[in-house]
């Protein structure tokens, strides 16, 4: 399925496994909690990658998530403090170097649910414009878009929706489920499974209910 915007890739931090996804803590066996987010990852790189779209992977702690490499997925070391936002735009200035002119992205590594179709869906409907994808409580953002060789200027973090829009990004108002289902605790996790989350996430849960 190919990707109808030139884009350079989309960048995607994340934080040391058994450290990341705090308040998803005991949805599974704490001996699982790191398993548990790296399928959440691996699901979503690889609907990602489904669209036709490039992946690089800014880690706090490369070696913990290098199973997430394969092709379409780069894995870099994060430089920096550990914020988040830093991490991004450590991303972007890669992307950049590479492709000054294209547009480059944000996005979540927690949606094991994402559909292939709802992202390209929504890279094309951004139309060279600097958007994001709210989540589906309306108050964070799973996606943003830069404008054809513009700033990323990401603000994710409490609020980042609003910080977003307020920063100059249009909110893409779609039916997109899949893509505003972040997963931070075990009520969003069960919402994913009922949408239907994808082969790695699945393979941890073992079936088991998600409280």
């Amino acid at each position: 399925m190919p990707v109808p915007v030139e884009i350079s890739g989309l960048i995607v931090p994340l934080k040391p496994p058994r450290a990341g996804k705090s308040r998803l803590r005991g949805a599974v066996d704490e001996r699982d909690h790191a398993a548990l987010v790296l399928a959440l990852a691996w699901d979503t790189l690889t609907a990602a990658t489904d669209a036709g779209v490039r992946l690089l992977v800014v880690a706090a702690d490369p070696a913990a998530v290098s199973g997430l490499r394969r092709p379409g997925v780069e894995v870099v070391g994060e430089q920096g403090d550990g914020d988040l936002n830093s991490a991004l735009r450590q991303g972007e200035a890669l992307l950049r170097q590479r492709d000054p002119d294209a547009v480059v992205g944000a996005i979540q590594a927690d949606l094991p649910a994402l559909r292939p179709a709802e992202l390209a869906a929504a890279l094309a409907a951004a139309e060279g414009r600097r958007v994001f994808v709210a989540d589906a409580d309306g108050t964070g953002t799973t996606l943003l878009l830069s404008e054809p060789g513009g700033p990323l200027d990401p603000r994710f973090g409490a609020g980042s929706a609003a910080a977003h829009a307020g920063s100059g990004a249009v909110p893409l108002e779609l039916d997109l489920p899949t893509l505003r289902r972040d997963v931070d605790t075990p009520a969003d996790l069960a919402e994913a499974c009922r949408l239907g989350v994808g082969d790695r996430t699945r393979a941890v849960l073992c079936s088991r209910e998600v409280a």
